[in-house]
């Protein structure tokens, strides 16, 4: 069975090159002319494409995390809120840097964290669209962005083989240019968290897509080990500078970052892992913050029936999997329960003959 990817111009498949990913995200603090020079500086090193992340910072974070004091080193506000602002792209600027990318011939698109910033980068019409690893299990997410019919590529950090075999079948029925990358949220990950087998083991169970990786790690031979692996595409985060602000950086690579080959080709061994996809205790925090619990759209009183309006999907994810939402529309609420609280299976009624029949099993 053959397995193809196309995203722009490159046609990815075993025995193409590696579709190589900069992952800017924010490393360009807020400042347009140095995302420009990041989209300059990936390009000459001959990177396949540019990649920021898009939020909608008010749609995706809970009141309490929107408002929660960020007073450290690498903050750009005195709340995680204003922090995220401060670094956020407007659709202007996407509009402005996908010029730019389209003029130094090399591929631009995002991270995807939530619906609405999904629909503006389907409105500037990017080539691939990117679903960070604390949206694994945002199940509703995943079948929004299927729909618009553009590549999709799905980091797995944080999750077991259970998560990525139900994102792939929600997403396979509606979109088939699909791809996963084996990726360890840990920022930055251990050498021996890495657990490169695993691409080995997404290739087998997913013999009809693409597999790549996406490295947390503090060098450049880990990308190497996957290729021969597998892996046909790379990311990798991007930056001038690891020294500067921001917690991205220091497991980022520099332009010069092809110096470090050699020294990193002695920690491919420890890389590896033993083939099994696993959740390490490093990921826990980063997954819980990236990913996103069933809350209460607004105070829903005792005797309420959940419809799709009464509920949203937030962070941090420390409830109910959005995966589960099926499971909860359609049935009766126990209790009161207020806006953006989280919403559990134990709050709902048990369900009727007929709304159980209409779940899935």
């Amino acid at each position: 069975m053959s397995r193809e990817l196309v995203v722009g111009s490159h046609v990815i498949n075993d025995e193409s090159p590696a579709y190589v990913i900069a992952e800017i995200g924010h490393n360009h603090q807020g400042d347009l002319k140095t995302a420009e020079e990041l989209f300059r500086q990936a390009a000459a090193c001959g990177a396949s494409a540019v990649k920021l992340q898009k939020r909608d910072n008010f749609t995706l974070y809970t009141k309490a995390m929107y408002e929660k004091p960020y007073d450290n080193d690498n903050s750009y506000g005195a709340t995680y809120g204003e922090h995220r602002e401060f670094l956020e792209f407007g659709k202007d600027k996407y509009l402005h840097l996908q010029g730019v990318a389209a003029e130094l011939k090399v591929d631009f698109f995002a991270t995807a964290f939530d619906i609405p910033s999904a629909d503006m980068l389907a409105q500037i019409g990017v080539p691939a669209y990117k679903i960070a690893s604390g949206d694994l299990r945002s199940t509703p997410l995943l079948k929004h962005v299927a729909a618009f019919g553009k590549p999709m590529i799905v980091s797995t950090g944080g999750g077991t083989m259970d998560d990525i075999k139900r994102a792939y079948d929600e997403v396979m029925p509606i979109n088939r240019q699909l791809c996963f990358l084996q990726c360890t949220a840990g920022y930055p990950a251990e050498w021996a968290e890495l657990d490169l087998r695993v691409i080995a083991t997404l290739r087998d169970a997913f013999p009809d897509i693409v597999i790549g990786y996406s490295g947390h790690d503090n060098g450049i031979a880990m990308p190497v080990a996957a290729y021969v692996l597998g892996a046909r595409v790379i990311e990798k985060h991007f930056t001038l500078n690891r020294a500067m602000k921001g917690t991205d950086h220091k497991f980022s690579l520099e332009p010069v970052g092809l110096r470090k080959m050699m020294r990193d080709l002695s920690r491919t061994h420890v890389a590896l892992g033993d083939g099994q996809k696993r959740v390490h205790a490093s990921e826990v925090d980063p997954i819980r913050k990236m990913g996103k619990k069933i809350v209460a759209a607004r105070d829903l009183h005792e005797g309420h029936v959940l419809g799709p309006d009464d509920v949203a999907l937030k962070s941090p994810g420390d409830g109910v999997a959005p995966y589960e939402l099926d499971r909860m529309l359609g049935r009766t609420l126990s209790v009161h329960v207020r806006a953006d609280e989280g919403i559990t299976l134990e709050m709902l009624k048990a369900a009727s003959p007929a709304t159980a029949g209409g779940r899935k099993a």
